[in-house]
This record gives C-alpha cells, sequence and structure tokens, in this order.
C-alpha cells in the first residue's frame, strides 16, 4: 500500500520532526510512505472572512495539485467521522481488499481545508472535536497510521 500525506506547510520544530522521522521508519515496514508538502499562505492577524476563504482556496489547489485521480483521498476534517483505532485499521484494510493501492491523507494548514479539497476528498476523517496545531496532526496521523498497521497484523502495541 502507498500512503501519501499530503500536507499544508513545513514543520518548523524540531520535536515534531523527530517524532515524524520516528513514525516514518516503523511504517516502512508496512507501507510505502511518502509526505508531500505545499507551501502556507501567511495569515495576517485580524484577516476578515473573505481573506481567510481566499488563503485557503490558494492552498487547497496547492493541495489539490499533489492528489493523483486514482488515489482514494481522506481529507482530515473537525466534522469528519470519528473512528476507534481499530476502526481506523479496518478501514485501511478493507481499502487494500477492494483494490485501492493508493491512500493519501490530507491535513490543511491553520484555517483547514478549502470546499475544493473536501468535494474532492472521498472521505472525511475526524480525529477529534478539538482544533490541532496542524504539525501535531501530522505527529497524530502517522503514529495512528502506526497503530493500525499493527492492529491490522496481530502485532501488540499499547493501548
Amino acid at each position: 500500500m502507498k500512503i501519501d500525506i499530503v500536507c499544508v506547510g513545513k514543520i518548523k520544530e524540531r520535536f515534531y520532526a523527530a517524532a515524524i522521522d520516528e513514525y516514518g521508519k516503523r511504517l516502512g515496514r508496512y507501507c510505502q510512505l511518502e509526505i508531500r508538502e505545499v507551501a502556507d499562505e501567511k495569515t495576517p492577524d485580524h484577516s476578515s472572512e473573505t481573506e481567510k476563504n481566499r488563503i485557503k482556496a490558494v492552498e487547497g489547489e496547492r493541495l489539490l495539485q499533489k492528489l493523483r485521480p486514482d488515489a482514494f483521498v481522506i481529507a482530515l476534517a473537525i466534522d469528519g467521522k470519528a473512528l476507534t483505532s481499530e476502526d481506523f485499521s479496518r478501514k485501511i484494510e478493507q481499502l487494500g481488499i477492494s483494490g485501492v493501492s493508493h491512500i493519501q491523507f490530507v491535513i490543511g494548514g491553520s484555517l483547514g481545508l478549502s470546499e475544493a479539497v473536501f468535494r474532492r476528498a472521498d472521505f472525511r476523517l475526524s480525529f477529534s472535536a478539538m482544533t490541532f496545531p496542524h504539525q501535531l496532526m501530522r505527529v497524530i496521523l502517522m503514529e495512528q497510521i502506526y497503530r493500525g498497521y499493527r492492529i491490522m497484523k496481530g502485532e501488540p502495541y499499547h493501548k
């Protein structure tokens, strides 16, 4: 299975980068992982809704350029479907069984994803009703993908 994490912005903090590197190494046993970053737009303080929508649209167009037409696209969204780790594992496994060989997870920037990205997505996934920094979300997503593969393979993993 090929898995891409398509995301806005670069990782700036070393502790996030270290966690991402660690989970990337661990995932190497289970899938072919690629992180595909697009540039983020600066969001001025006290931006209007119009300005925020413009920024999401620009970032969204960049994200859409990284999405493959043959991939199953999962957009991370607060209003998406919440899954347990076991359900998430089954989702990945079922996609593979049904013939999907490429999954692309999409993480938006600080303002979230554009409507155009949501329209392209095949599934909306929520990790929580809470808002997380998009850099931290990358770590959380990678950990859950790793956990999902461990569950799928019947391998022990802490709860």
